[in-house]
């Protein structure tokens, strides 16, 4: 039998067989990374866990890591990446973004801000308590959280005021436990509510606190180098989502235009976590159009 004859002999077991292989690259399509968790909050948007931010795991140096993402729509589809500026890098976004905030229009801020940088936080955390999700307790995964959490991180770290202790919240033995409350305000996740417990140990035996240690991921590998596109095909793409010429814009230094973007965009959500849920959202979004 030829192929021919046999393509049309089979084309209803064809048929079949590119479903399945359709429900396949669906489900690839809405691939979620088991390492990372995130409070599963109800309808009117509140949600509630205590975790354990984690230690440094062996060979790191920070317990934390920063990425920055871009996520908007232009006339030519979606642009959602992550920045080169991660990696103290230029970022044909940042740069664009720059030129827009100098031409002193006000259409050019506001597109610069749709089009800012949003940062991310990643720490490794043990879920202590999860009231929606008790199958997570006990476990150590990935946590990505925005500026507002990393403020509270940081307060405890560096207090304010004279008569408050620093405490380093990632320690196992004098750190402290998370209270993590969300709700929704303004259309956003508000956090202002989250706060530390008072210091303790995460366990007073110290072998408990080596095996939870030991089942920490490696943070580096979210921002390695093979995490971000080259420069010249973010360059592309973004031509292409906005509709620019090759040598439509000069590239000033983006850094500090870029910087103060993010400040002036702050104030306008400042109690808000929103990089947490925007990029994911971005992504949503772009995979139903």
């Amino acid at each position: 039998m030829s192929g021919f004859q046999s393509l049309k002999k089979n084309r209803q077991s064809q048929l079949a067989n590119l479903t399945q292989q359709l429900e396949k690259s669906q489900q690839t399509n809405n691939y979620e990374d088991e390492r990372m968790w995130k409070v599963t909050r109800d309808k009117s948007g509140t949600g509630s866990a205590i975790i354990r931010f984690l230690p440094p795991s062996d060979g790191e140096n920070t317990p934390w890591v920063r990425l920055f993402t871009h996520g908007f729509q232009g006339p030519g589809g979606w642009y959602i990446e992550n920045s080169r500026t991660t990696l103290n890098e230029k970022d044909p976004v940042s740069e664009f973004n720059s030129s827009l905030w100098n031409n002193g229009t006000d259409a050019g801020k506001d597109q610069a801000r749709k089009q800012k940088r949003r940062l991310e936080y990643y720490s490794n955390v043990l879920i202590l308590e999860d009231p929606a999700n008790p199958a997570n307790n006990g476990q150590v995964r990935l946590f990505k959280y925005g500026k507002k959490i990393h403020e509270k991180i940081t307060d405890i770290m560096s207090p304010e005021f004279a008569d408050e202790t620093p405490v380093n919240p990632f320690d196992l033995w004098e750190g402290a436990n998370f209270r993590l409350k969300i709700r929704q305000l303004d259309g956003w996740p508000n956090y202002d509510r989250s706060e530390f417990d008072r210091p303790t140990a995460l366990f007073e035996d110290d072998t408990k606190l080596e095996e939870v240690w030991n089942k920490q991921y490696k943070l580096q590998e979210l921002v390695s180098e093979d995490k971000f596109k080259p420069y010249n095909e973010l360059k592309s793409k973004l031509d292409r989502v906005l509709g620019l010429q090759t040598a439509s814009f000069s590239a000033p230094e983006p850094t500090p235009e870029e910087d103060l973007l993010e400040s002036v965009s702050d104030n306008y959500s400042s109690t808000a976590e929103g990089s947490e849920d925007t990029l994911s959202y971005f992504e949503k979004l772009a995979d139903n159009v």
